[in-house]
């Protein structure tokens, strides 16, 4: 008798998908959906869109962008991320699952809260850690510069494609950021 032949698996979460799909199990109280989290692989270089959106149930990645880091995590503007920081005033980029939270128009125009659920981000609130467009943020400067330019902690995303990024990852999601080793 012969098989039908077998379904297609689907490929292996990359190290650091797997670890934000930990975090969004392990703080699944805190968010109110789970089908959709956001990632950011602060290994890459700014040029780089590095900011990806993942539907879970499918297992695939749905969107990516450019996102800048702080300032305080590569004071020589190389385009990597050198450190991490939690350090209110540090200007420096938090690793670690977050919860996104309310919008609001703020200095940068529409924006959205994100709340620290690690120890090493825990502060976000505190520092102002927020999603929001920025002009810093846009492909003709990685043409012009080969990188963005920096937040101030901040994940900022160009200017005109923030309410597609909060429309994509709404209140109530994960948004997840790190750097793993080579």
């Amino acid at each position: 008798m012969e098989l039908p032949p077998a379904a297609p698996r689907a490929a292996a979460p990359s190290p650091l998908v797997a670890k934000a799909l930990a975090a969004r199990d392990s703080h699944a109280g805190a968010l109110a959906r789970r089908d959709v989290i956001g990632v950011v692989d602060f290994a890459a270089h700014s040029a780089a869109a590095r900011f990806t959106l993942y539907n879970v149930a499918g297992g695939k990645a749905t969107a990516s962008y450019l996102v800048a880091h702080g300032q305080g995590s590569d004071p020589a503007h190389s385009g990597f991320l050198a450190k991490f920081s939690n350090v209110e005033g540090s200007n420096a980029s938090s690793r670690g699952a977050f919860l996104v939270g309310d919008s609001y128009i703020g200095k940068y125009g529409r924006s959205r809260r994100l709340v620290g659920l690690d120890p090493d981000n825990d502060l976000a609130m505190q520092r102002a850690i927020v999603m929001h467009g920025a002009d810093y943020v846009a492909p003709e400067l990685v043409a012009a510069h080969g990188k963005i330019g920096r937040s101030y902690g901040c994940f900022s995303v160009e200017r005109h494609l923030i309410g597609e990024v909060m429309d994509r990852l709404p209140k109530g999601t994960l948004l997840f950021a790190d750097r793993l080793a080579a």
